[in-house]
């Protein structure tokens, strides 16, 4: 994923260091550190940076499954649980897709600690656009 980091350049990615693991046809892995960037006021990490990563990894899952010459894709739905607080670290989103349309891809994500505890469980929908010729 190396080379796919460079497009993340002046993006909410790079402000908050989600890093893109793994693509694959079966699931979309991301990682963000809990540091100042993605915690609240109260020293927590921020429900809102949680629904980035979760969004991110939904997107990227879906964009790596579509013909990137033709197609564009954009979040158009997300929920999140916010199931447990973390303070410092790292979290990793794991996305699997449960539904693979042409139109519309949706994925279950889950974010977990270094431990394996879940932190967050959210759904996301995304949407497949035609590119404008």
């Amino acid at each position: 994923m190396t080379g796919e980091q460079g497009v993340f350049k002046d993006t909410l990615l790079e402000a908050l260091g989600i890093k893109i693991v793994e693509l694959s046809e079966e699931r979309a892995v991301a990682t963000m550190p809990v540091n100042h960037a993605t915690r609240q006021p109260h020293g927590l990490l921020h429900g809102g940076a949680s629904v980035a990563l979760a969004e991110t990894v939904a997107s990227m899952g879906t964009y790596n499954l579509v013909d990137k010459t033709t197609k564009y894709v954009v979040g158009i739905e997300i929920n999140a649980n916010h199931i447990r607080s973390k303070s410092d670290g790292v979290v990793t989103a794991v996305g699997i897709p449960i539904h693979k349309g042409k139109t519309t891809m949706v994925w279950e994500i889950k974010i977990t600690d270094e431990n394996g505890t879940l932190i967050c469980a959210s759904r996301c929908t995304v949407g497949i656009f035609p590119k404008s010729i």
